[in-house]
């Protein structure tokens, strides 16, 4: 026998390893999806609860509410040994309702909520039940939401600033309907993986878009809840993210748990407890979303209104920072749906400026959809550098930014200034910015004809056909059609429900206890991997084939004349925009917000002066970064007995950003009424430098505009009386009542820096350093320097800042 075993041949030696090795792992793939089954009916036994790892108690059940909801507030309780500050402010996460259940936005000790209670911070969590309430409508759940909002920032009422909400995927455009109708009751939104322009996409690579189109319109999602007995089953809403990806769906998941059947089990129940969870909407719900989002393309139109018709959902009404974080490789919500509302509601940042709003976007280069949500490294790095630059984002100047993550560099400066491993940037952009990543918006015309054909069918449905299949539906009907889903059937047969799967069961632990590995360099497990990539490459080509053909079927029939002529839709019409009837309202109310700074320019507090300054010295195409922030914030907490809160820092830097951009002239000849005290100026002037210079020294025009501002301050003991002449022939008197100067500005500080320790720049007035071609790359009008003519008319000024109807 020892002879005969040195004698078998390695090949055979090699393929009886491999045989017991994939044998053993096939019974114990079944094993694991038996057990899946099982999990399934354990967990829609226990109601369905959200898949947190977090401990959370109810705080309000919706479905208790005056108008009933199927929606519920918890909030999370933090594990053994995170503590949280109740002066912080709150996290609201509210997940997406799109078939699955809830959870996702606390799936793992390392996401949104995970983070967010590391920095300990309060967490809130909006949660949902798998049943509608009967009459359940998307406006009860908003305004559930509402409450649920009102509650939270009611809990927290000595934080500074409201609650940050995000919401993830479809609880996207539900966060941004419920800031638009009430802004008052959220801070800063975070936007994670949520289309709101569901039109977008690039051609060739973001099929989904196609498929209302080629199914007629919103009428078959009215036929299914019509079969469900008015209720429509979100497993077919699953099917539709699982169709996008076959190759996945159809093999490489199981395969990779079948080839690493050993470590993958925990990994792969964890998350198929959420993926298999499919909840149930109101018909009345998913008629809505389809036909207003997905289909019709409403929201960012200025179309949807609420049920009495007595309110409009204009997104330009959201008061709070926006911030939009989208990834080039997630094939549900590609960048373009995630973005282009912008462009929809906003011709120019001028127009963002007018508004007052400030929106924010990080573009990640390859996390897939789900990814946005459970990856770790995501959390770890852009969850977390978000989060932690969360101050500096309510408090930034109206405008677009682009939110840049980098690694510090070697030699970086001043690293106790930065929160967390990593660098972050605010870098400013413009609408061109946004239309760049999109390979042009002419592809979304044939929407519009979509969009008119799926009113038609709708229509014919809901009178020939749906009060047919209503008469013939119950629920038991309704009920058999969900359980013979087959997400839900090849569930339920891999279960202990399935006799068949009893001798798995019994066998499964003998194998286990008697595993043999095969070793990884098998020439049959090399094998195996090459054909398991051959079945990925053949689906991955099936799928490339059937979209090309999806898009080009949609082209050639939306496209042509002779359906857009019979839909009354003319093929250069211009796209839609929101309605002009507030364009008017828009243009007065930014007249007024002109009119009041221009009558502020001479008054003020230190505080306005400081954010002035800052405002006029900081070069617009220079990023904004969190280390002047945080430095600036703590040498308030050293300096200052009384500490502005977030809502002071903000207003001032708004105001103070429109009254430079408006007059700059005039605004920093008026910066000694402001500041009287000459020794509070010194100070001041002080503390700018030592800011503007965190991240490298003066110069060029920075260093410019710091010198004109200390001789219009006097604080280079240089041409004190001309400067104090500008400020008798900039700024009436009259319109200049003293500011009053708050106590707890009086540590010492040391003498502002002479001119001459920096690099020498010529003396040029700030028109000559701010020139026009770095304002027509922004978008916007340049600042008129000191030695431009004054004063903007008020008229002239709410012409160009008006601009807010399409």
């Amino acid at each position: 026998m020892p002879e005969l075993a040195v004698n078998v041949p390695p090949l055979l030696s090699d393929a009886w390893s491999y045989a017991l090795d994939a044998w053993q792992r096939s019974i114990l793939l079944l094993d694991i999806l038996r057990e899946r089954g099982n999990q399934t009916f354990e967990h829609e036994r226990e109601g369905m609860p959200p898949v947190l790892v977090f401990d959370h108690e109810v705080l309000i059940d919706g479905r208790t509410l005056e108008q009933p909801a199927n929606y519920a507030l918890l909030r999370i309780l933090p594990p053994p040994g995170m503590v949280t500050d109740e002066a912080k402010r709150p996290f609201v996460v509210i997940d997406p309702r799109a078939g699955h259940g809830p959870g996702i936005g606390g799936f793992k000790i390392d996401s949104e909520i995970g983070i967010a209670l590391r920095r300990g911070h309060p967490c809130y969590f909006v949660t949902f039940f798998p049943v509608p309430c009967p009459g359940q409508t998307i406006e009860s759940v908003a305004r559930a939401e509402a409450v649920f909002l009102e509650t939270v920032a009611g809990r927290h009422p000595q934080t500074q600033g409201k609650p940050f909400v995000i919401g993830n995927c479809q609880g996207g455009w539900a966060l941004m309907m419920l800031a638009a109708a009430a802004p008052e009751l959220v801070g800063p939104i975070l936007l994670a993986g949520s289309p709101l322009a569901y039109w977008s996409g690039v051609r060739g690579r973001n099929p989904m878009r196609y498929s209302g189109g080629l199914l007629g319109g919103s009428w078959l999602s009215s036929l299914a809840a019509d079969l469900g007995n008015g209720r429509f089953d979100g497993a077919w809403l699953v099917q539709n993210f699982e169709q996008l990806n076959p190759s996945n769906t159809y093999w490489k998941k199981l395969y990779e748990v079948y080839a690493r059947v050993d470590t993958e089990r925990e990994r792969f129940l964890e998350f198929e407890r959420w993926w298999g969870g499919h909840f149930l909407l109101n018909r009345a719900e998913i008629d809505w979303i389809v036909q207003n989002l997905f289909v019709g393309n409403h929201l960012t139109a200025g179309e949807v209104r609420s049920a009495d018709g007595s309110v409009a959902v204009d997104l330009r009404n959201v008061r709070s920072p926006i911030v939009v974080f989208a990834s080039w490789g997630d094939n549900i919500t590609p960048p373009q749906q995630a973005l282009n509302w912008i462009p929809d509601l906003y011709a120019s940042v001028d127009e963002i400026v007018a508004n007052e709003q400030v929106i924010v976007y990080c573009l990640h280069e390859k996390v897939g959809h789900l990814g946005i949500f459970v990856s770790a490294g995501v959390a770890n790095r852009e969850h977390t550098e978000l989060f932690s630059a969360l101050d500096l984002i309510d408090v930034l100047p109206p405008g677009l930014y682009e939110a840049r993550i980098e690694d510090i560099a070697p030699g970086t400066s001043h690293l106790e200034l930065i929160d967390g491993r990593y660098l972050m940037r605010f870098e400013r952009r413009t609408i061109d910015d946004i239309l760049a990543l999109d390979d042009g918006r002419d592809d979304e015309r044939p929407f519009e004809v979509v969009r008119r054909v799926a009113e038609v069918n709708q229509r014919l449905y809901d009178t020939f056909a749906s009060p047919v299949v209503q008469a013939l539906s119950n629920e038991l009907g309704a009920y058999a059609m969900r359980q013979l889903h087959p997400a839900r059937l090849e569930r339920s047969l891999a279960s202990d429900a399935n006799p068949w799967m009893a001798w798995v069961a019994a066998f499964a632990p003998a194998v286990r206890e008697a595993r043999q590995p095969v070793a990884q360099d098998n020439p049959f497990v090399t094998l195996e991997r090459a054909a398991s990539d051959y079945i990925v490459r053949t689906l991955d080509a099936w799928r490339d084939q059937r979209d090309a053909l999806c898009e080009q079927t949609f082209e050639a029939l939306y496209k042509s004349p002779w359906l857009s002529a019979m839909m009354g839709f003319a093929p250069g019409a211009e796209r839609r925009g929101p309605p002009p009837e507030n364009a008017a309202l828009r243009k007065e109310l930014a007249a007024r917000r002109i009119h009041d700074a221009e009558a502020q320019i001479g008054q003020g507090t230190p505080l306005d002066a400081f954010m002035r300054i800052a405002a006029y010295v900081a070069d617009e195409n220079t990023s904004i970064e969190e280390r002047p922030f945080n430095l600036m914030r703590q040498m308030a907490r050293e300096h200052l007995e009384q500490q502005p809160d977030i809502a002071m820092l903000k207003d001032a830097v708004r105001r103070q950003s429109l009254i430079v951009g408006l007059d700059a002239a005039r605004a920093i000849a008026a910066l000694p009424l402001l500041v009287p005290d000459s020794a509070l100026r010194h100070r001041i002037m002080m503390a700018i430098h030592r800011i503007m210079t965190v991240a490298g020294p003066l110069d060029g025009g920075r260093l410019a505009r710091y010198r004109e501002v200390a001789r219009v301050l006097g604080t280079d003991h240089t041409a004190r009386e001309p400067a104090a002449a500008a400020v008798a022939t900039a700024v009436a008197p009259t319109a200049l009542p003293a500011a009053p100067v708050p106590a707890g500005t009086q540590a010492e500080a040391p003498a502002a820096p002479r001119a001459g320790r920096e690099p020498e720049a010529p003396q040029a007035s700030v028109s000559a350093t701010r020139s026009k071609t770095a304002a027509a790359k922004r978008g916007g009008a340049g600042r008129p320097g000191l030695a431009e003519k004054p004063a903007r008319s008020a008229k002239g000024a709410a012409r160009r800042g008006g601009k807010t109807g399409r």
